[in-house]
């Protein structure tokens, strides 16, 4: 099972799953993390906490502790 966590800079993922219960869970689903979105991983803070992401066309920072619930598919794309 890859998550969120494990995707690098320059890669998109697609989410296939959200792991967790009730408001961590409806939280992410808030900020537009729902299954089938594409997200693209732009940075990563140099200690590896927070990562900035582009979804559904806007920035979004998550912590790594919440990119480990967002489970994603296995084939990344790089962005060219």
């Amino acid at each position: 099972m890859k998550t969120l966590k494990d995707v690098r800079v320059g890669e998109t993922a697609t989410v296939t799953r959200l792991h967790g219960e009730g408001p961590v869970k409806r939280r992410i689903m808030d900020m537009g993390i729902t299954k089938g979105v594409d997200i693209f991983v732009r940075k990563v803070a140099p200690l590896g906490d927070p990562m900035e992401l582009n979804v559904r066309g806007y920035e979004l920072s998550v912590r790594k502790a919440d990119a480990d619930m967002i489970e994603v598919s296995e084939n990344f794309l790089t962005k060219s």
